[in-house]
C-alpha cells in the first residue's frame, strides 16, 4: 500500500506506481557468489560486497572524471554515505535517484538544505532513496556539501537514455527501487506509463557510471511533451523554457532537465504538485504543475529525456 506524504489525492491522481517503484517486503539482492565483478571497458575489479558498500563509490572509469573528493568517494562513517555510491562516480545517477552531473553547485546545495530542513520529501515515504538523502543531509557538514556540489557541477552529463515510443513493453520487476526487464521475453501493453529500465541490469547493479537506460513511453508522447514544454499547459507562464532555458538545458541556477531520467522528472513534478516538495523553487513550479495531469507529466518527461543533456548555461 502506498502512503501519501502530503496533500489529499485519490483515484487516478494517486502517485503512479511505475514512477515510484517500491521494493517488495521480501526483497533481497542477488546472492554474493564470491566472484569479483567487472564491467565493459574497465580493468578494475570489485567484490560484490564492495559494490554494495555505501561508503565506497566504485570507480570503474577514473579517466572519465577528475579526482573525487573524499565525501564523494568514501563518505564519512557512520552517517554520511559516499555521494558516488548512489549517484555513481561521475554523477549520472539512475532511475531511482537524481543525476547530478552538470547541475549548478548552488542548486545542489539548496536541495541538500531543503532535505535537511524538511521541505523536500517524497509522496511515497516507503521509497528508500529520498529517506537516505534526508538522513544524509542532516548529518553532512557545510564543507562536505560544498565539496560534493562543486565536484558534480563541474562534470559534463552524458547521453545515457534512449527514449522509445511503443505500444508494448517488456514485463518488469522491482530490482532495488527501480524497474528492470524480467528477461522472460514477455510483453504487455504500456498503457499510460513510462517504463524505464537499465539496458544491462547487472552492469547497473555493479554501479558502472556508463550504464545506459531504455525509457519506453506511449506513442506520441515526445511530440505532445514538446508542445506542452513550448506552449505551457495553462498559458505562457507555464512554458518550461522560460525557467529551464533553451532546449531545457538549464539557465543560471535553474537545473537542466534535458536528457535526465523521465521517471525522476515525473516524481518531481508530482511531488511539487502535491506538496511533498515544497522547498526552493516550489513557488515557481506550483502554478506549472497545478495544470498538469499525470498523463501530461509523462509527456513532458518523455520529451525532456529525449533531448541531449547539457551542463547549465552560465549567466
Amino acid at each position: 500500500m502506498l502512503l501519501i506524504a502530503a496533500g489529499q489525492v485519490r483515484g487516478e491522481d494517486l502517485p503512479p506506481a511505475w514512477a515510484y517503484p517500491v521494493n517488495p517486503p521480501d526483497f533481497k539482492p542477488p546472492p554474493d557468489d564470491g566472484k569479483p565483478r567487472q564491467v565493459p571497458d574497465s580493468s578494475a575489479s570489485y567484490s560484490v560486497a564492495q559494490t554494495r558498500d555505501r561508503f565506497l563509490a566504485p570507480d570503474w572509469h577514473p579517466a572519465d572524471h577528475p579526482a573525487m573528493p573524499e565525501i564523494v568517494a568514501k563518505g564519512r562513517k557512520p552517517e554520511v554515505f559516499a555521494c558516488g555510491f548512489c549517484h555513481r562516480a561521475d554523477g549520472p545517477g539512475g532511475p531511482e535517484n537524481a543525476g547530478l552531473a552538470g547541475l549548478p553547485a548552488s542548486y545542489i546545495k539548496q536541495q541538500m538544505a531543503d532535505f535537511k530542513n524538511g521541505t523536500r520529501k517524497t509522496s511515497v515515504p516507503e521509497r528508500g532513496p529520498p529517506q537516505l538523502m534526508i538522513a544524509l543531509a542532516k548529518a553532512a557538514s557545510d564543507e562536505e556539501v560544498q565539496a560534493s556540489a562543486e565536484y558534480f557541477a563541474a562534470l559534463k552529463p552524458s547521453p545515457l537514455i534512449k527514449v522509445v515510443e511503443t505500444e508494448t513493453v517488456p514485463k518488469t520487476y522491482v530490482a532495488g527501487w527501480f524497474l528492470a526487464d524480467s528477461g522472460s521475453g514477455e510483453r504487455e501493453p504500456i498503457g499510460n506509463r513510462i517504463i524505464e529500465v537499465p539496458a544491462d541490469v547487472v552492469q547497473f547493479e555493479n554501479r558502472d557510471a556508463r550504464s545506459r537506460f531504455i525509457a519506453y513511453v506511449p506513442m506520441g508522447s515526445i511530440k505532445k511533451g514538446e508542445n506542452l514544454a513550448a506552449n505551457g499547459s495553462a498559458g505562457a507562464a507555464t512554458q518550461c523554457a522560460l525557467c529551464h532555458g533553451p532546449n531545457l538545458s538549464g539557465l543560471a541556477d535553474v537545473p537542466g532537465i534535458a536528457g535526465r531520467s523521465p521517471s525522476y522528472i515525473v516524481r518531481q513534478l508530482y511531488d511539487f504538485k502535491h506538496g511533498a516538495r515544497a522547498g526552493s523553487g516550489s513557488e515557481l513550479m506550483k502554478p506549472v504543475v497545478e495544470a498538469l495531469s499525470v498523463e501530461n507529466m509523462l509527456a513532458v518527461a518523455a520529451y525532456a529525456a529525449s533531448l541531449p543533456p547539457a551542463a547549465v548555461s552560465k549567466p
